[in-house]
Order: C-alpha cells, then sequence, then structure tokens
C-alpha cells in the first residue's frame, strides 16, 4: 500500500496554501482573535473555492475527492489557525442544504458526550447532533436548541453547553459510526497541521534570536527541542494519512491520539523556545497551544483512545 502523496494531491496542499494565505493571513486571524463572530464573508470564499465540496459527486456539484484529500485540507486549516465548524463543513456537505455553498454554517455536535459542546452557537445556522453508537443523527435550528455560553480556551473558538434539544427532525441516510470516525480524522489532521507549522515558528525563530553572541539554534538543547518536535509531527502525520486511506477505526484513533499529543507538546516546546515572547499575546504560539487542548477534546480524548487501543492490542 503506497502512502505518498500523489501529483495532484501536492497540488491540492499546495493551492490549500495559497488560498489560505491570501483569505485568512495573519491580520485577518489577529481580528478574528479580537473578534470570533465567524467571517460569512470568509466562509462563502472558502465554499467558491471547492473548500466544502471536496467530496461530494461531480454530478452535485463537488469536486469528486475522497477522505485523504479532505485530510489534507483540514491539515492546512490548522496550520492556518482557520477558525469555525470546519469538520462539520466537510461531512455534512450534500446531507444538509447549503452547506457546500457556504450558504448555512452548521455545527456537529457529539451527542454521546456529557455534556454536550456545541462551536460558534451564535454564528451557525443548524446543529447536527450524533448520538451515541449507530445513531441516529437530528438536525436542529438554534432557535430550538437550549444552550448556556462557556468561557472557551482557545479565543477563535466561543463554546456553548447544550442543555436542552428536540429529538424531532433526524437525518436519514446517514452513517453515523462512520461520520463520527471521519470527525476523529479530520480533526486529527487539523492538529497535524497545527504540529507543523509550530516547528516551523520554533526553527525560525531559533535562527533569528540571538544570545552570546551566537544564534540560539546552535545551542544543543534548542536543537534537541526542535527534533523531537518534528518526529512528533512527522510520526502524527504519517498515522493520520494511513488513516485515511484504510479508514479503519483503530487506525483513526492511533492517529487522533498521536496527532494531539503532537500539537499540544509542539506548541509547549514552541513557547519554550520562544521563551518569554512566546508567552505574550501578541506571539501566535499560544493560539496553537490553546486550539490543540481544544480539539484533544473532541470526538476522542486520550484516556477513551489508550483504553480502546488496549483491548485491541489484548484481545
Amino acid at each position: 500500500m503506497d502512502f505518498r502523496l500523489t501529483a495532484d494531491q501536492r497540488a491540492l496542499r499546495d493551492g490549500t496554501r495559497e488560498l489560505l494565505a491570501g483569505r485568512f493571513g495573519r491580520d485577518r486571524l489577529r481580528a478574528a482573535v479580537d473578534d470570533p463572530a465567524l467571517d460569512r464573508g470568509l466562509w462563502r470564499e472558502l465554499a467558491d473555492a471547492g473548500f466544502f465540496a471536496l467530496r461530494l459527486p461531480e454530478a452535485d456539484g463537488g469536486v469528486g475527492l475522497g477522505l485523504p484529500e479532505a485530510v489534507l485540507v483540514l491539515e492546512e486549516a490548522g496550520r492556518a489557525l482557520l477558525p469555525g465548524p470546519l469538520v462539520a463543513g466537510q461531512l455534512l456537505a450534500g446531507a444538509v442544504d447549503g452547506v457546500a455553498g457556504g450558504e448555512r454554517i452548521v455545527v456537529l455536535c457529539d451527542a454521546a458526550t456529557d455534556p454536550v459542546y456545541g462551536e460558534h452557537p451564535a454564528d451557525c445556522d443548524a446543529l447536527v447532533f450524533l448520538e451515541a453508537g449507530d445513531g441516529p443523527a437530528y438536525h436542529s435550528a438554534p432557535a430550538e436548541v437550549t444552550c448556556v455560553p462557556l468561557a472557551s480556551v482557545d479565543p477563535l473558538t466561543p463554546l456553548a453547553r447544550v442543555t436542552g434539544r428536540p429529538r424531532t427532525a433526524p437525518l436519514t441516510g446517514l452513517d453515523v459510526p462512520r461520520l463520527r470516525r471521519e470527525a476523529a480524522l479530520l480533526t486529527a489532521a487539523q492538529q497535524v497541521g497545527s504540529a507543523a507549522r509550530t516547528v516551523e515558528l520554533a526553527v525560525d525563530h531559533a535562527r533569528r534570536r540571538t544570545q552570546f553572541g551566537a544564534a540560539i539554534g546552535s545551542f544543543q538543547a534548542v536543537k534537541h527541542l526542535c527534533a523531537g518536535m518534528l518526529v512528533r509531527a512527522e510520526l502524527a502525520r504519517a498515522a493520520v494519512y494511513a488513516a485515511a486511506v484504510t479508514g479503519d477505526a483503530l487506525d483513526i484513533t492511533g492517529a487522533k491520539l498521536l496527532a494531539d499529543e503532537a500539537a499540544a507538546h509542539n506548541a509547549r516546546d514552541c513557547l519554550q523556545v520562544h521563551g518569554g515572547i512566546g508567552f505574550t499575546w501578541e506571539a501566535d504560539v499560544h493560539l496553537h497551544l490553546k486550539r490543540a487542548w481544544l480539539r484533544a477534546e473532541m470526538w476522542g480524548r486520550a484516556r477513551e483512545a489508550e483504553e480502546r487501543l488496549a483491548d485491541a492490542l489484548t484481545g
């Protein structure tokens, strides 16, 4: 089985990076930190570029690609710290009207957790709840759902705790276990993008910052930190790419576990390389750490993943 990217996949990855650099550069990122309300203009720009229609058949107006390509796109989104319910936009295109075209912003909620959380409660047009096990999935309008706003560790991701919701509008024809697996994988892809970006930030700072007349990147302790970051990011990327090809539940569980660890640990080490400046609000490093913490709690926590993998290994 060949896990190497094809020429078309590399072009998709590079094109997505270029798109996000042009549409969501640092100025727009910092504006979103100050005002985390979703930018619907940006959302439609992404939709016009095919961001949410990747996996729709061409006959339905989509691009006709697969899960590995969606992973590449979400990895670049994680690298850029792109906010919003991106996983829902990928998975529910074609299942909920208007998602692929960017006219509607839909939040995908894991109703198997307690409590149930929703992203961007004030900005979404609909919520879809995935029940535990084999489903079903329910579709709700924001006005039908009772939410309590929560302070979010990630300033780019407002959260609410869902305290009441109807179960009167099931979405038929959805494979809920598959959606849950793919939500975990696409979340892991975002974590990989963040882990890789913090490697770049650490290395760039280590090359430019000098102490005692030398670049700090020449110091052995800093070299070891950066090398460890690179190993974690590449290991997680390999696991996520492989899981995107196999689609196996245990592969996805392991990939999410590795990606969560890589994103959080790399962000902490990146802070260490930056020293005091890394802890300031003006630096972007803390945004990667907070996003990593948030994503690690979504679609499979570390303890649950470890228990599932241990059960499989012990038969």
